[in-house]
């Protein structure tokens, strides 16, 4: 679910950018440019925790900027085949329902959905079971068990 991992990444910055502050200035790009995104190998960058190493700059011919190899820690989160996550189901249509955990969006198939529960369509489209005991509808609170991911390079499904 949640490592902390090391990761490395170039940098490049602006000449306007050098000074006393080069390396907070540095620091600063790399979070804006990096949490929040996903790789499809790490998953996604959550935040950023720490910075290891940021190595000597090599000038780019005829624009000035430099490039800074940084090597940075962070926590990621990656989801995993058998996992159990808590989400919050964002669609409910006939053939299953959306939800989202963080920045995963999940789909579950109403194949997967327990029998005794039916589609009812209408104003809040949901899926109740026979008794009226339980009700999955928009902005409903599931656990749910992973059962396969698709890995794009930014995204996880």
């Amino acid at each position: 679910m949640f490592f902390h991992i090391v990761l490395e990444r170039n940098m490049q910055l602006h000449p306007r950018h050098f000074g006393r502050n080069l390396r907070e200035n540095l620091v600063s790009k790399l979070m804006k440019d990096v949490e929040g995104t996903c790789s499809g190998r790490h998953g996604f960058v959550v935040a950023i925790t720490g910075i290891e190493n940021v190595g000597k700059g090599l000038i780019r011919d005829g624009t000035g900027f430099v490039t800074f190899p940084v090597k940075y820690q962070c926590v990621v989160f990656r989801p995993f085949k058998g996992e159990i996550l808590e989400a919050a189901v964002t669609m409910v249509n006939k053939m299953g329902f959306f939800a989202e955990t963080g920045p995963v969006q999940i789909f579950v198939s109403n194949h997967l959905i327990p029998d005794d529960m039916e589609f009812q369509s209408g104003d809040m489209p949901n899926y109740t079971t026979s008794d009226g005991s339980v009700k999955i509808q928009k902005d409903s609170e599931v656990r749910l068990k992973i059962i396969g991911t698709r890995v794009d390079a930014t995204e996880i499904v």
